[in-house]
């Protein structure tokens, strides 16, 4: 097949981003007295988290900035940061409810893991990255750039690290056409399928089969990537293992995607909320150490959200 470039506002290279303040907004002093309004209604109502919308976690002034966040995020640069958002002080369960009514305003929450929670608390749980059913957000080491299976990930920061753990991001529109300019023979090969393990287990049922980059309804590019989970599907019993040519395009795309050319990184502070738009934008995690005191421990609230448009890659 010919692979062609996609012309897309979520082209954007790392160093012109982090000069452009169209992707951030700070909240005022009103908006998170309006914020924690809205938590302690939902608190004393008792309103589960999955039940949170903005119909019942209304925000008059800040939910039409989140609006305009939110279309930034699933129409233009694919990245949005949000600032203040007040964590300070607060139990988790407040925290909680603060995440998923801000959320609430970008896109519908979608349930995760097995369990289907309305939420994960990405911190480390001692795993083993080697473990069939490990994921990335219980350990502490780097995590590779990938895509997660929602239109939107959102992350709240309530505690960053002692040291690391810096969140780095790339636009996987930008990548791609990097690959198509430079090495068209391995864009074609990004577009066959793929084996990736969803570790749920050592059954066949956590091996499934997509492509890394695809074309969604109207030709809209799609992304889906996650090397580490890629190279661990070769445990399956009948996953083969990767082809040269295979090997040959994820060198070349890790490579990209670690440019300094291409990544953006963000020190995440306690209040900072990051929306990333799974489709154009890839993301990473680095290394971290933390506090030895467990109530001064990383800790980052993730959720996943559903906007309602056609074309994810189904995991």
């Amino acid at each position: 097949m010919t692979v062609t470039e996609v012309s897309h506002p979520a082209d954007w290279h790392g160093e012109r981003m982090a000069h452009d303040d169209r992707w951030h907004r700070t909240l005022t002093d009103a908006h998170r007295a309006e914020l924690l309004a809205a938590a302690e209604a939902a608190h004393r109502a008792g309103t589960p988290l999955a039940e949170l919308t903005p119909e019942v976690f209304p925000l008059p002034t800040l939910g039409p900035l989140l609006a305009r966040l939110g279309a930034e995020v699933t129409g233009g640069s694919g990245v949005g940061l949000l600032r203040g958002v007040p964590v300070a002080g607060l139990a988790e369960d407040r925290c909680e409810i603060l995440a998923v009514g801000l959320a609430s305003h970008v896109g519908d929450l979608v349930p995760q893991l097995s369990q289907r929670v309305p939420l994960v608390h990405v911190r480390d749980e001692g795993a083993d990255p080697a473990r069939s059913t490990t994921r990335s957000f219980q350990h502490r080491r780097q995590v590779g750039f990938h895509a997660d299976p929602t239109d939107v990930v959102a992350l709240l920061c309530v505690r960053p690290a002692r040291a690391g753990g810096l969140s780095t991001v790339v636009s996987a529109v930008a990548v791609h056409n990097e690959i198509v300019r430079t090495r068209p023979d391995l864009a074609a090969v990004l577009y066959q399928p793929w084996w990736f393990d969803r570790r749920t287990g050592d059954g066949p049922e956590s091996f499934h089969q997509q492509p890394i980059y695809a074309r969604a309804d109207g030709g809209a590019l799609v992304c889906h990537y996650g090397p580490d989970y890629i190279r661990s599907a070769r445990r399956g019993a009948h996953v083969p293992p990767l082809s040269p040519t295979q090997v040959e395009a994820m060198t070349v795309l890790d490579q990209l995607t670690h440019s300094p050319r291409f990544v953006l990184t963000m020190d995440l502070r306690p209040g900072d909320m990051q929306f990333l738009d799974n489709r154009v934008v890839l993301h990473s995690r680095t290394a971290y150490e933390d506090d030895p005191d467990p109530a001064l421990r990383r800790d980052l609230i993730r959720l996943w959200l559903d906007t309602g448009r056609a074309g994810r890659i189904a995991a």
